[in-house]
């Protein structure tokens, strides 16, 4: 197997998000992928919230809004299908693909996967870990200074006003 570029993402948020550049840097230098989908640790603090949200409505006799706050969490895809997604995305794309799934802290997993995998030549952390607080600047700075590979932070594209 050829060396890796480690893309990290969160599982709740949109998977291709950020795949199509690791796709393409990839494919410019010649490496394979290895994606590690982390689980959110506010995944239930913001289905707690949500679920709140959707009561309030419903008490107040609003449940139209307080069932498309419900269903607005719910995602048509399983994890399952979206991850067979992803490979088939990557496979038509050339790149050969290892997918690893975390539960633990996001930044421990990155090292102790850096750890164990000597053929990963690169981080690249999805928008969906660097934006929205995901992660604060003191977390991902004690990265970048220990991690023993370059460390690629991903922004998402703003959409050009055509006014």
């Amino acid at each position: 197997m050829r060396r890796q570029l480690l893309f990290v993402t969160y599982e709740n948020e949109d998977l291709d998000e950020g795949l199509n550049y690791a796709i393409d840097l990839a494919n410019t230098m010649g490496k394979d992928i290895a994606i590690m989908i982390a689980s959110n640790k506010k995944t239930l603090k913001d289905k707690f919230d949500d679920l709140m949200s959707a009561v309030t409505f419903a008490e107040a006799n609003d449940h139209v809004a307080a069932r498309q706050i419900l269903s607005s969490g719910q995602r048509t895809e399983s994890l399952e299908e979206r991850v067979e997604r992803l490979a088939e995305k990557c496979q038509r794309s050339g790149v050969s693909v290892n997918i690893h799934a975390v539960t633990a802290d996001l930044f421990s997993s990155i090292k102790d996967f850096l750890r164990e995998k000597t053929g990963i030549d690169m981080v690249l952390l999805s928008p969906s870990v660097t934006d929205n607080g995901n992660v604060s600047s003191r977390e991902l700075n004690k990265l970048v200074r220990s991690a023993s590979r370059p460390v690629v932070t991903m922004a998402k594209q703003a959409l050009a006003s055509a006014n």
